[in-house]
């Protein structure tokens, strides 16, 4: 089971939204989990990364794997255990991170998402989630 996230650039309560991705992602991984997607960017992200590298101590079979929007500019989020370029070489540069989530959310079984309001790219990659009919766990902030 391939497991994604979408979330925005900043957390408005950190210690709220760690706490529950603890409980998701264990949960999942106790479910089937074993491969965990990453964007590598915000804090949402950040979150996760780090939330995960928590995991993978408890749970040494998870994957890690970054995935890039740009060919050769991997982002450092050191507790992945690996990165992939999806097919993206002949998408222009400004689209390459919504086409890179758009990837990401194909590729998934669950959309993890921690989305406060209706704008910007978490709200967008979300809104891609609901159109593909892909499992959904949300923050209730």
């Amino acid at each position: 089971m391939i497991i994604t996230f979408c979330g925005h650039r900043e957390l408005y309560d950190n210690e709220a939204a760690r706490t529950w991705l603890e409980m998701v992602t264990e949960n999942l991984i106790v479910n089937g989990a074993e491969t965990f997607y990453l964007g590598g960017y915000g804090a949402f992200d950040r979150l996760a990364a780090s939330v995960l590298a928590e995991q993978k101590k408890r749970y040494p079979h998870i994957e890690l794997v970054l995935i890039l929007p740009y060919l050769n500019r991997r982002k450092d989020i050191s507790p992945c255990d690996s990165s992939l370029y999806p097919p993206l070489e002949s998408v222009p540069k400004k689209l390459a991170i919504v086409r890179r989530n758009q990837w990401m959310v194909e590729q998934a079984d669950v959309v993890v998402d921690y989305v406060l309001h209706s704008w910007g790219g978490a709200a967008m990659t979300l809104e891609y989630a609901k159109r593909k009919k892909k499992r959904i766990i949300s923050f209730q902030g």
